[in-house]
């Protein structure tokens, strides 16, 4: 039997334990029996199975450590599983959340961003509810426009703008659709019995579903263009972005890409630009983009 059929004949559990195996191996460069009865809770038996298991599929992989009763990543390790970049770069800075309600602990020194937006728990569940349930939901909302007010929306995704979370909803008292920050929210209560009208789902977003396509290069005012592609993953000199229309805006300012027509930003801290301003025509996210105008208003 292949290699690959022999995977795919492991249950689920099986997979996640050996799967966590080979992150220790590939990113800690070293595995214990310990790690795994600790992170699931298995009997020291059962966890040398699954070291035993981890060694007759991928037998390059590893070599065992008399000294330190451990096994070691070998320079001729091959990855048996996909590791995703954004699950690796979690479990790193944040641990895999071994147990309830406990701090979460690195696995190495790492050093991330305060984030300054933090939900409420109850008013995030509300909102998860209501999209997983397709229901509307009630709640008050502040707006720094019109202050408090009583609204009814039908939220369908949740998006993080990198400075705050906010849901992509349809709002009945505007008849549009919207972003709505879930700080500003308070006392959501979810409406069981209604079920939304076909024109307030996701589907009828012009914004949500329109995929916009965008060219960032070097900014023209850096002297090592050559670096920045590097820092970027550039082919070309050129890094191709396809994005909502709703949070293109989002990403932009993130990112800090000069959106002006003559790319005019001057500040150290910006390396992009977006080649053609002119994919942002109609995209209502646009006023969040650094330096754009639309055409005509330059």
């Amino acid at each position: 039997m292949s290699q690959e059929a022999r995977l795919e004949s492991l249950s689920q559990s099986q997979k996640e334990r050996l799967a966590y195996i080979e992150f220790k191996l590939y990113f800690m460069g070293e595995v214990k029996r310990a790690d795994l009865t600790n992170r699931f809770q298995t009997a020291g038996a059962a966890a040398t199975r699954d070291l035993g298991l981890y060694r007759d599929l991928a037998p390059e992989n590893s070599i065992f450590d008399g000294s330190s009763k451990s096994y070691r990543i070998s320079n001729k390790f091959k990855p048996l599983f996909e590791h995703s970049l954004e699950r690796v770069i979690s479990a790193l800075t944040q641990g895999f959340g071994e147990g309830l309600g406990g701090p979460m602990k690195s696995l190495l020194p790492c050093e991330v961003p305060s984030v300054l937006n933090r939900p409420n728990l109850e008013v995030l569940a509300a909102i998860t509810r209501a999209i997983n349930l397709n229901r509307p939901l009630s709640l008050e909302y502040q707006s720094l426009s019109s202050g408090v007010t009583v609204r009814e929306l039908v939220p369908f995704a949740l998006v993080d703008s990198g400075l705050r979370w906010h849901v992509r909803a349809y709002d009945r008292k505007r008849k549009s659709f919207g972003d709505f920050v879930l700080t500003r929210m308070k006392n959501p209560i979810v409406l069981e019995t209604e079920v939304p009208h076909e024109y307030e789902t996701a589907q009828h977003d012009i914004q949500w579903n329109r995929i916009v396509e965008l060219e960032l290069v070097p900014h023209p005012s850096k002297d090592h263009p050559e670096i920045i592609a590097m820092d970027f993953g550039m082919t070309d000199n050129i890094l191709r972005v396809k994005a909502r229309a709703a949070v293109v805006g989002y990403l932009l300012r993130r990112w800090f890409v000069d959106c002006s027509q003559t790319h005019e930003i001057d500040d150290i801290a910006c390396y992009l630009w977006l080649k053609d301003p002119l994919a942002l025509y109609g995209v209502e996210s646009a006023k969040l983009a650094p330096g754009y105008t639309k055409p005509g208003q330059e």
